[in-house]
């Protein structure tokens, strides 16, 4: 068997056939470019049917509010300055990842304080926790569906309540949901929603966007040409446009190619293929008596698990099973360092598993055994030094 690829979460692998050709055929196409040089109609654009189709996927009414970019990291960038936070509280959680955090903490002149709403050992984040951190000057609440660490997924319904009950900004990053977990987002009065096109929507790297919806006061953070009306210079009020420059056309038409095999397939057929596999991974590492799992199969719904192996540093553990048994997986803080705080493994982080859709039961099967020989193997060197 070949290389065995279970870090999904950085980046889905393989892709969808569908996605190779849609991207493929891009290239030996007269080039689409949005309001420069399409060579069908608006209503055939590859932009619209993409974002017709998150609409479809997401649960967004107004697509034309779907914003493309190069990724959630380009898109949390632009959400975060864009968004009247100046001087403002906003509250997000532990679970965030550095892409949120980052911004947050670094656009000084853009946000006032950031205050961090915990979780539990689990990853969970209570509603009443972020109920209680929301005070009068508060503007916002970011929030992490489903935790790159531990997979843990929140209760988006319920925090989008406590949001609309405040009445401050509900801002979701659904970068590790979008495509295998359900969302809905008109539903859970969601106002901004940042998303990615390399994981779990099987797109190629450097797609991704966000939504904004409309009404929600929200200005660029870079101009330029976006092929519309070339005589505006100046902008008046909030008439802006957020797409700028070329877009990534290829990009774009595999990312639609990938939206597209999800809805046909169904989030819910996802995710209950991908949760079956994480209960038979949760369930084997469990009996192996030198592994510690983080988090709970109750509580984490996504296809992400963390796990060490007692008496061996995450980045060795990598090392062996990618090596000796050429299985690749992640290690360390995952870019999300809050949330190791509360797991108890800040210093070194963990080993991340992270499947897809078309991740193979045959693959768990061949891991488990793997990380078996492996803790075994730390068992019997412990007890021969222990006896020395």
């Amino acid at each position: 068997m070949s290389m065995i690829y279970l870090n999904q979460a950085a980046t889905t692998y393989p892709k969808p056939q569908c996605v190779l050709d849609a991207h493929t055929a891009s290239l030996y196409q007269m080039p689409e470019s949005q309001f420069r040089s399409e060579t069908s109609s608006p209503a055939e654009s590859i932009f619209d049917r993409c974002r017709h189709n998150i609409g479809k996927l997401l649960g967004i009414s107004e697509t034309d509010r779907v914003f493309f970019s190069s990724g959630a990291t380009d898109s949390a960038n632009a959400v975060i300055y864009g968004l009247h936070l100046k001087g403002k509280k906003v509250v997000a959680t532990q679970t965030e990842h550095n892409s949120i955090l980052r911004p947050l903490m670094n656009l000084r002149d853009q946000v006032g304080e950031v205050v961090i709403a915990p979780c539990d050992r689990r990853g969970i984040v209570d509603p009443k926790t972020v109920d209680q951190a929301i005070t009068e000057d508060t503007a916002a609440v970011f929030v992490n569906h489903c935790s790159n660490v531990t997979g843990a997924v929140q209760d988006l319904e319920a925090l989008g309540k406590v949001a609309a009950k405040h009445n401050v900004l509900f801002v979701v990053d659904a970068s590790q949901s979008a495509g295998c977990i359900p969302l809905d987002v008109d539903k859970w009065g969601i106002d901004v929603l940042i998303f990615t096109g390399h994981k779990s929507l099987f797109g190629v790297q450097g797609t991704g966007g966000y939504y904004v919806r409309k009404g929600v006061p929200f200005r660029p953070y870079r101009f330029g040409g976006t092929g519309r009306d070339s005589r505006k210079i100046i902008y008046n009020g909030d008439d802006y446009e957020y797409e700028l420059g070329t877009q990534n056309g290829p990009g774009i038409a595999a990312l639609n190619a990938g939206i597209s095999y999800i809805l046909d397939r169904t989030v819910d057929r996802i995710a209950q293929k991908e949760q079956e596999l994480m209960g038979k991974l949760y369930n084997g590492l469990k009996e192996i008596h030198n592994a510690e799992v983080y988090g709970s199969p109750e509580t984490n719904k996504g296809p992400v698990l963390s796990f060490n192996i007692r008496g061996l540093l995450p980045t060795d553990a990598a090392y062996i099973l990618q090596n000796g048994y050429d299985i690749v997986v992640r290690t360390g803080l995952q870019c999300a360092p809050l949330i190791h705080n509360s797991l108890g493994t800040a210093e070194h982080g963990t080993v991340r598993i992270s499947i897809s859709d078309l991740t193979e039961e045959e693959e768990i099967d061949i891991l488990l055994n793997a990380i078996r020989e492996i803790a075994s193997s730390v068992e019997d060197e412990y007890e021969t030094d222990r006896q020395d």
